[in-house]
């Protein structure tokens, strides 16, 4: 039998995870009390019906004493044979109070006061179990349909997954950096495909533009060089408990050099061990804003 506990941080997506794991054949039951645990696992093993695959939602609805004993509960178990999987959602402070104020719901643990510090005193008391996770999953920049696609990778196609993402980004500078970029690179410096007539109409992901760029020398080395830095900063980040890195590549609009770095770098990185996924977060704004213009 394949048991999976969904647990983490309220507001990372746990509910979403529990509906997709459903819709995957997992017998899914949510907020079952931890003093039940070890009996509902033993009671799901010999069950009569041959359940293979259950998934069980644990989080801070179960009380703050109870999540405190969970963790232990948890690893007692696992010491005993029990095969239990931890799956543990989480996703950045500043997203978690977005969420809460976009729904209008309240923190479990909110009482009434800021979300920020609820949130805080959550994360403190789930750490024990974040520990033992075996897969980490932030949601901050993630869509329910990748979600989906992680979850299935994991618990369907039995793939190996890695804990830790990279996640490349387009943008335009004129349009503002990225908030969520952990590291920025400017890529002006590049030749400029958009005083090309034939290119500037297009975008870096057409071939045109795009060969246009890397057949600048300067392209190809900045390539290599932020490939050997990332190759090098990823494990030491991994080493210190990151579970992801966004990396912005900017020019001026967001939609001609910066689009081709980006294309080329998550090349780079599309088969590695890491999860990689990439955005164009500007490459449609011109576009739109000259088509205003002509109407």
């Amino acid at each position: 039998m394949r048991f999976v506990i969904v647990t983490g941080m309220s507001g990372a997506g746990k509910s979403s995870a529990m509906k997709i794991l459903e819709d995957d054949g997992y017998f899914c039951v949510d907020n079952l009390p931890v003093s039940l645990l070890q009996t509902f696992v033993t009671l799901m093993e010999g069950s009569s019906e041959q359940l293979d695959r259950v998934a069980l939602g644990l989080d801070i609805r179960a009380g703050s004493s109870a999540i405190a004993e969970a963790g232990p509960a948890i690893s007692t178990m696992r010491k005993e044979g029990y095969p239990l999987e931890i799956l543990f959602l989480e996703a950045d402070q500043k997203v978690l109070v977005k969420r809460y104020k976009e729904t209008r719901r309240m923190h479990p643990l909110g009482n009434g006061g800021r979300v920020d510090s609820a949130i805080e005193e959550e994360a403190h008391l789930l750490r024990d179990l974040r520990k033992q996770a075996d897969y980490i999953i932030d949601t901050s920049n993630l869509l329910i349909r990748q979600l989906k696609q992680d979850l299935d990778r994991i618990f369907v196609k039995d793939e190996d997954f890695c804990n830790f993402y990279l996640n490349f980004v387009s943008f335009g500078f004129k349009y503002g950096i990225p908030s969520d970029a952990d590291l920025v690179f400017d890529v002006r410096f590049l030749p400029n495909p958009f005083y090309v007539d034939s290119l500037k109409p297009l975008t870096g992901n057409d071939k045109d533009v795009y060969d246009f760029v890397m057949a600048d020398e300067k392209a190809g080395i900045f390539l290599n060089k932020l490939r050997d830095m990332l190759e090098f900063l990823v494990p030491n980040y991994i080493a210190e408990g990151k579970t992801q890195l966004v990396v912005a590549i900017g020019c001026t609009g967001g939609k001609h050099r910066s689009v081709t770095l980006t294309n080329a770098i998550y090349k780079e990185f599309e088969k590695s061990n890491y999860a990689s996924r990439k955005e164009h977060r500007d490459i449609e704004k011109d576009r739109v804003r000259n088509n205003v213009i002509r109407q």
